[in-house]
């Protein structure tokens, strides 16, 4: 047989989806597994948006729309963009996608040429560096560490950057940290990005979830609209990861890109999603609440890590997700006798020996971390910090 895409072959699957995928094979088939692995909101899709997508079937709406999607539903992002981030789209800069994934994959189909190099902050989630690659462009990560909060400087920014450099993935709040930059961080990053006419793809996905402070997006500063492919959605701010809908605001000509690419692929995202997502954008009344149950159950795991020994989290400002440091336990034994030597080693050990489902670091493109969801039951969360915690406590020094 011939050889298949070498740039396929070559990439990665996703880790994040990889570990939830397996957690619910291991309780289909009947093992005990408590999972903070997926980044997906435990509470169901609001019965109000629910009656929307099933008033569009009701009401025939299942023909094709244009590649760009449905009209008012671009009219209502536009209305969202406005009243919350102060940015004026017209509904032709306006793309509904198949979720936030999809919006990043044209994004970058736009972008990239083969060579161009592509800025992103580390940590980072998971799908942004092998898009990069199989796009033909080039990764280049600028490291964030714990001590400045997962939050890269302008030194860090400007040193990265080469002749090649084409664009910055730009994630705010971040997936897996819950880094949040403020107005004034954002200000500093965008007098490079602007001086070294760089383009910015910016993911807005975890927006409504910054607890500590207020949200800016990049795109509302100076000089940035210009230069910046934002990207949304509404499967974390409404619990609709099935429904498969996100969207981008995009410079025009960049806009119309994105239109013939995504003519020449899957046309448009589902009708019903889309119908859904009018009613969803014009209420943000479940957002609200679910962001208090989160900031709850943010307060409750931060409590219970901080008390197992050599367990290191600082306080995340924002997304749902817990990156805590675990590499003190390197070098450590499983009561199996295996030596724990990063994070997937770690992981590893709490899935088989303990029934808890977590992300490694390495994933993300820190291996001294672990990522944990706290977008889950509150029982849930409980029985995750005890696993958590005998595991640790069930490690000994070689």
């Amino acid at each position: 047989m011939k050889t298949l895409s070498h740039r396929t072959l070559n990439i990665a699957p996703s880790l994040t989806v990889a570990i939830d995928t397996l957690a619910k094979q291991l309780l289909a088939e009947g093992k005990d597994i408590v999972s903070l692995g997926a980044g997906e909101p435990d509470l169901d899709t609001p019965e109000n948006v629910c009656k929307a997508g099933i008033q569009a079937i009701l009401d025939k709406e299942l023909r094709y729309t244009a590649p760009t999607g449905i009209l008012k539903l671009r009219e209502a992002v536009c209305a969202k963009l406005k009243r919350d981030n102060n940015l004026s789209y017209s509904p032709e800069q306006i793309i509904m996608t198949s979720g936030a994934k999809h919006a990043v994959f044209n994004s970058l189909a736009v972008l990239i040429n083969p060579g161009d190099e592509i800025l992103i902050p580390s940590p980072y989630w998971v799908t942004y560096p092998e898009l990069v690659q199989w796009m033909g462009g080039t990764p280049v990560f600028i490291k964030a560490s714990a001590k400045n909060q997962f939050k890269i400087s302008p030194t860090d920014l400007e040193k990265a950057i080469t002749p090649k450099t084409k664009a910055i993935i730009f994630n705010n709040p971040c997936n897996p940290t819950g880094a949040v930059y403020s107005k004034n961080e954002l200000d500093a990053l965008t007098q490079i990005i602007t001086k070294q006419d760089l383009y910015c793809i910016s993911d807005e996905v975890y927006e409504h979830f910054v607890y500590d402070g207020d949200f800016t997006s990049i795109a509302s500063l100076k000089g940035m609209q210009e230069r910046t492919i934002l990207i949304n959605g509404v499967s974390k701010s409404h619990s609709m990861t099935g429904w498969r809908l996100g969207y981008k605001a995009a410079p025009i000509e960049i806009a119309k890109l994105i239109t013939k690419i995504q003519s020449q692929s899957i046309h448009h995202p589902s009708n019903i999603a889309q119908y859904a997502a009018i009613e969803a954008l014009n209420n943000l009344d479940f957002v609200h609440s679910m962001k208090n149950a989160f900031l709850k159950r943010r307060s409750y795991m931060i409590h219970r890590l901080r008390t197992i020994p050599n367990i290191q989290i600082d306080t995340p400002p924002g997304a749902f997700y817990l990156f805590a440091s675990v590499d003190k336990l390197y070098g450590k034994q499983s009561p199996s006798g295996h030596t724990i030597s990063n994070s997937s080693d770690f992981c590893k050990y709490l899935l088989e020996e303990e029934g808890l489902a977590i992300v490694p670091g390495l994933a993300f493109g820190d291996d001294s971390c672990v990522r944990f969801s706290y977008a889950a039951s509150e029982e849930t969360l409980q029985k995750a910090c005890d696993r958590f915690e005998k595991g640790v406590l069930n490690l000994k020094d070689k």
